[in-house]
């Protein structure tokens, strides 16, 4: 019994050392734009394909994953469907994401989408550079053939930055700081759950976090971020996270607003 006592234990031990976390619960994990390691989405295509980064998690396993995806001007897929829903905000460019049948309606930076699992659908790009910050719940991250399509009862959703619905801090509680907005994307604040908050020029403060899961990607603008002492100049592109309690302390010195993407499994506070 005692033998079986101490090889459990081992066992369990080596399990806590060996399993992948992504971040110290007393640290924050920072990737700038310019620091984020380039691949391909399909590597057998080669340069034909969209360039890929894994921001965290990898796409070619079963786990969430979050990843950077950029386009040349003038890519269009052919029809094709995905073996899982993949939510998608533009970053640089112009983008197009619809049924092969639609007509090209062209989403800027901060513009939103849904991709539901089986459905088929085209992906265009428009801009002289376009790069999007894509984001699935589960894994691999597959292209399938439009003879594999099949209906799994969610519907696409298209979501241009003009129809975003901005909310102040008069109308939600989590944001404190003056001229903050904040929009809801997708979920619910009792579990996980994607929004965007928009920081003035000029702004500095902090936003504090108590979750297991806080991921936060630059979307628009730049911001000098800060964290024990460090400061780091972040473009769009660029990816912070945490885990457990911590304040993230941010500040834009720039003369336009900064769209970051955020997302949680608790309610963060904006102060």
């Amino acid at each position: 019994m005692k033998c079986r006592i101490v090889l459990s234990a081992l066992m369990l031990t080596t399990s806590l050392i060996s399993a992948p976390t992504f971040a110290d619960e007393h640290e924050s994990k920072v990737i700038p734009a310019n620091k984020v390691k380039w691949g391909y989405l399909n590597p057998l295509r080669g340069e034909q394909s969209p360039g890929a980064a894994d921001l965290w998690g990898d796409r070619t396993a079963d786990t969430p994953t979050g990843m950077l995806v950029r386009f040349k001007k003038g890519f269009e897929s052919p029809p094709h469907i995905h073996n899982i829903t993949y939510r998608g905000i533009v970053i640089e460019g112009q983008m197009h994401n619809d049924d092969p049948t639609a007509e090209k309606m062209w989403m800027p930076t901060g513009s939103f989408w849904t991709q539901p699992a089986g459905e088929n659908h085209t992906t265009a790009a428009n801009g002289t550079t376009n790069l999007i910050y894509l984001e699935i719940d589960s894994g691999p991250y597959l292209v399938k053939p439009t003879n594999k399509q099949f209906d799994n009862g969610e519907h696409p959703l298209n979501l241009h930055k003009d129809n975003l619905v901005w909310l102040n801090k008069s109308d939600i509680n989590n944001i404190n700081a003056n001229a903050v907005q904040t929009t809801f994307l997708w979920g619910n604040t009792d579990a996980s759950y994607g929004s965007m908050i928009k920081l003035p020029a000029g702004f500095k403060g902090e936003i504090s976090t108590n979750e297991n899961e806080f991921r936060a990607v630059i979307i628009a603008g730049s911001v000098q971020y800060s964290s024990k002492g460090n400061l780091q100049n972040l473009s769009a592109g660029s990816y912070i996270e945490s885990a457990g309690k911590f304040i993230h302390s941010l500040e834009n010195k720039s003369n336009i607003p900064a769209t970051i993407y955020i997302r949680s499994n608790e309610t963060y506070q904006v102060n």
